[in-house]
């Protein structure tokens, strides 16, 4: 496991450092601030930032890094203040814990830091992948009504046809779809 210790307090950052002890010591880097380069860089499986209390800045460091370069991030707090959990939830942070830096205390922390940020990655993927289905079939319905106004079929056999269509060209019925109404557009106008 590579964690990326995130700490201008040297001492802090070595309570981290002993909480990861053990026979499976991970490769632990330590870092005065967030650099977005050196998370690219080192690929850390998982990033600590531990902190007297976090600041916008790094949450928007933070969030920024989330978008591009998603990584499980545990922060520790000595202090808060009203909203920044939610905030640092908001920037990717998994696991937001205040005045609970205590080395027994690490390596459980980032081991359910790390298990929460794979199901939620698992779930925008899942979302993501539903989304894209549900645009795909409302194409493929647009289409199928398209085939039925112009060519007089049933819904049954517009649906054939399409399939028929994505098979024989080796594409998926969306993107046939989506290419037959670029195209019925064209011949009306809609696209010039």
């Amino acid at each position: 496991m590579r964690v990326l210790v995130i700490d201008p307090d040297s001492a802090r950052a070595a309570l981290v450092a002993e909480g990861l002890e053990g026979d499976d010591r991970p490769d632990v880097r330590r870092t005065a601030r967030f650099d977005a380069a050196e998370v690219a860089a080192y690929a850390p499986d998982v990033i600590v930032v531990a902190c007297d209390c976090a600041d916008r800045d790094t949450l928007e460091s933070l969030r920024e890094a989330d978008e591009t370069n998603p990584r499980p991030v545990v922060m520790f707090a000595d202090r808060s203040e009203p909203g920044l959990a939610e905030q640092a939830v908001r920037a990717g942070v998994a696991a937001y814990i205040v005045d609970g830096l205590a080395p027994a205390r690490v390596r459980p922390i980032l081991e359910v830091a790390m298990t929460r940020f794979a199901l939620m990655q698992q779930l925008r993927g899942d979302l993501a992948k539903a989304k894209a289905n549900l645009e795909s079939r409302k194409v493929v319905d647009r289409a199928k009504g398209l085939l039925m106004k112009e060519r007089g079929l049933d819904e049954e056999a517009a649906y054939r046809l399409l399939r028929k269509l994505a098979m024989d060209k080796g594409r998926p019925i969306g993107a046939v779809a989506a290419d037959l109404l670029s195209f019925a557009g064209l011949l009306k106008g809609d696209g010039a």
